[in-house]
């Protein structure tokens, strides 16, 4: 896998399991899905910064998801 798909995919995972985890602590609820997931997306992320060398920079994160959704646009 290319670490930058990795790194956007990973992302983009920890960000919509934001909503799933409040959602289970206002309802009282254990959120196991959630930590799932976080911890999916946790993983992708530490694969891609240490799969890249040097790792990632933060100025080069929206570069990243701009060329990861070229890539997949016809």
């Amino acid at each position: 896998m290319d670490t930058d798909l990795a790194l956007v995919v990973g992302i983009v995972i920890a960000a919509l399991s934001v909503p799933s985890i409040l959602s289970a602590l206002t309802d009282k609820r254990a959120p196991r899905a959630s930590a799932i997931t976080v911890l999916i997306a946790g993983g992708l992320i530490v694969f891609a910064v240490q799969g890249k060398p040097g790792g990632y920079q933060l100025q080069q994160i929206p570069d990243v998801f701009v060329n990861v959704i070229a890539r997949f646009m016809p």
